[in-house]
């Protein structure tokens, strides 16, 4: 029977602000009194939830660009998450989890990218937390079936997703279980999107956490299931909210999931993501199908990211930034596997990547990399060319990060962030392969134009490139 369970997950992330073409993150002045908003976030959520004791408790997952910056501005910081990963479960059902790499939105991506992605995240968690993920975080929970059958072949057993991603006109408080084909499937949590959103959008209800759980979490784990089982409620919400967009509310966290050991039993018990999805007593759980290409944060499927989503006042600029960029990352692509097939030793140019980001994580350098990858068959020259087509791809993925279309305008620093990075890419390429990337690119971004300024994208192109202090396309 056991007693009703809570999982509380925070979903941690941060972008990536770094120049390409320095590898530094300038300061930001709107992020007053702070250098920066990674700097900002830190000190106002990561660092005091960290310290607080409740992510031991808590189910979480730190962004591999977060986890980055953490490991370079507040190793301290990191520490406390690796520490609470152990003193939460650890290896088997710790609370950390694993996300993809560049938060790109993987049902838009091509199958090799949403490989590589996740590969990425689950490499990045590794070296951050010294043991391997059993689940992930999808960015923005955006998924379809092919999307959940590469994490699967890539050894991902559970997932937390919206409750309206779930095919079907009811949910009751347990797991669920996706098929993905060839006798495999996905384990999956549907958080409660009620309590959920009292949590991120209602602060009257989370100034007293023993008032939440009185009033609105209680009446939520009474009721048994069908079959008399104890349920499990499980609540999401990004993990800024606690500190940042809510001042105060790491104290509620705390409260909520790391109770003071002497109080008064309440009737539930908090566990792990891992360990609700992986308790035997629940086994088998019922097959459910997902509905195709949705997320947590468009009740439009993924339109926010790539179409003229109905939420937004004008989206019309979304569709043709998506499809400028993918018809780079193409060509980026087509000009990896001709120079790739002419590098003594390179086998297969794309698990090269897929293996690329210890060089992203420090790891090893570059020119070792290069010449591990080529078996030491490639000389200097040949080196120094993987190198420069490897580190293309690296910001040839970094320009999906969805960021850069969440907002409603692209003249925002977001945008701005994404055409840096679709530069570097480009112009490494185009120095190398004598290709002529960048200028396709520009006359692509022509079409688009913001809805705020008026600026088209060709123009938003050449602001983003002088505030990172670069040349304009020629």
């Amino acid at each position: 029977m056991r007693r009703p369970r809570l999982v509380v997950h925070a979903h941690f992330y941060q972008p990536s602000r770094v120049n390409p073409f320095t590898g530094e993150t300038p300061p930001d002045p709107t992020a007053a009194p702070a250098r920066d908003w990674a700097a900002r976030v830190t000190a106002d959520c990561y660092r005091p939830n960290a310290a607080s004791g409740a992510l031991a408790h808590a189910s979480w997952d730190l962004g591999p660009t977060l986890g980055s910056y953490l490991a370079h501005a507040a190793p301290d910081v990191l520490q406390d998450f690796a520490a609470a990963d152990r003193a939460g479960g650890g290896r088997h059902h710790g609370p950390g989890i694993a996300q993809t790499y560049h938060h790109s939105i993987l049902p838009y991506a091509p199958l090799h990218d949403r490989r590589t992605e996740i590969r990425w995240g689950l490499r990045s968690f590794e070296v951050r937390f010294g043991r391997p993920a059993t689940q992930v975080w999808f960015p923005e929970t955006a998924v379809d079936l092919a999307t959940l059958r590469v994490a699967v072949e890539e050894g991902i057993t559970g997932t937390v997703l919206a409750p309206w991603q779930a095919d079907v006109d009811h949910l009751d408080r347990r797991a669920y279980r996706v098929a993905t084909g060839g006798g495999r499937h996905l384990d999956v949590a549907f958080y409660d999107g009620d309590l959920s959103g009292a949590v991120s959008f209602v602060p009257d209800l989370t100034a007293n956490a023993d008032r939440f759980i009185r009033e609105q979490l209680l009446p939520r784990l009474a009721p048994p299931l069908a079959d008399g089982r104890a349920p499990t409620v499980v609540i999401a919400s990004d993990g800024e909210l606690y500190g940042h967009h809510q001042q105060f509310r790491d104290l509620f966290l705390r409260a909520l999931v790391a109770p003071d050991a002497n109080g008064p039993d309440r009737g539930f018990d908090v566990v792990t993501l891992g360990a609700f999805l992986a308790d035997p007593s629940d086994d088998p759980h019922p097959e459910i199908r997902i509905r195709e290409r949705t997320s947590w944060s468009c009740h439009h499927g993924v339109a926010r990211w790539g179409g003229e989503c109905p939420d937004a006042h004008d989206a019309r600029w979304k569709a043709p930034l998506r499809g400028a960029l993918d018809r780079l990352a193409g060509a980026v692509d087509v000009v990896t596997e001709m120079v790739g097939a002419q590098i003594p030793g390179l086998d297969d140019p794309w698990a090269a990547r897929d293996a690329y980001v210890d060089v992203v994580l420090g790891l090893t350098d570059a020119e070792a990399f290069a010449d591990a990858c080529t078996g030491g068959k490639a000389d200097a020259e040949d080196r120094g060319r993987l190198a420069t087509l490897l580190e293309a791809q690296r910001w040839r993925l970094a320009m999906f990060a969805s960021d850069g279309w969440f907002w409603e305008d692209p003249a925002r620093p977001e945008t701005a962030t994404n055409l840096r990075a679709a530069a570097r890419a480009a112009r490494l390429v185009d120095a190398l392969a004598g290709t002529s990337l960048e200028r396709r690119l520009v006359r692509d971004l022509s079409i688009l134009r913001s809805p705020a300024t008026g600026l088209d994208g060709a123009a938003l192109y050449r602001r983003a490139l002088a505030e990172a202090g670069q040349p304009p396309p020629t």
